[in-house]
């Protein structure tokens, strides 16, 4: 498998495209570290964009929701779907209004997203989407049920047609406006857990377990 993901016309980048990235490294790190993506489909001339929750498995993304969730049953049934996860790590102060911007780091997918109809391979994909969200959390929750597993529709997206976009750094000033007496540079931005809020069901021998106390998502680079 090359490292380097093929350009398509639809992963070309038009616009900036320094910013461009196509080696899966950098796309999968993307994905690894974001857990919720919006999926963009159209139905009879109708488009839809919805927020779900997803894992990467090796080169696919693993989509999941209820059976009788009807955007998934669209999404399932689409020619083509067109994924997209966006990490957002700062804003951009330029001197002048036009080059504000946002140092961001995203992914775009397209293909057919196919509904899993394997139950070990649905299993094996709720089991990653749960555990992408919480690192471990599995090994310490009863598995699915057969019932569950039925009640709910797990789509793939192989990763076969996607790219990544990055910005990072300073603003990009005008040269005329680099004197003016105004702050220029950029707010880093990060996401930071909480503390734990037990429900109201925790008995007191059942200790905080540590991918809950210290959460935390895969380290990316940003600034």
């Amino acid at each position: 498998m090359t490292d380097q993901q093929p350009v398509t016309d639809r992963t070309r980048l038009r616009r900036k495209p320094d910013r461009g990235r196509h080696d899966r490294e950098t796309i999968h790190a993307i994905l690894d570290e974001g857990f919720v993506c919006h999926v963009g489909f159209a139905v009879e001339g109708r488009t839809w964009v919805v927020p779900m929750a997803y894992a990467r498995v090796d080169d696919a993304l693993y989509l999941h929701g209820a059976a009788a969730n009807a955007a998934l049953k669209h999404a399932a049934g689409a020619l083509d779907v067109c994924v997209t996860v966006t990490l957002v790590d700062g804003v951009v102060l330029a001197r002048s209004a036009f080059h504000h911007s946002i140092n961001y780091r995203s992914v775009m997918a397209f293909g057919p997203a196919a509904t899993v109809t394997d139950d070990e391979e649905k299993e094996r994909a709720l089991t990653a989407v749960v555990d992408h969200v919480v690192p471990g959390r599995t090994a310490d929750t009863r598995p699915p049920t057969a019932t569950e597993i039925k009640a709910t529709r797990v789509l793939r997206l192989d990763l076969t047609e996607a790219s990544a976009k990055v910005r990072t750094g300073p603003p990009v000033d005008e040269p005329e406006d680099l004197d003016l007496p105004v702050w220029g540079g950029h707010v880093p931005l990060f996401v930071r857990p909480g503390r734990p809020v037990p429900d109201d069901h925790v008995p007191p021998s059942v200790p905080l377990p540590a991918y809950a106390e210290d959460y935390r998502r895969p380290a990316g680079s940003s600034s």
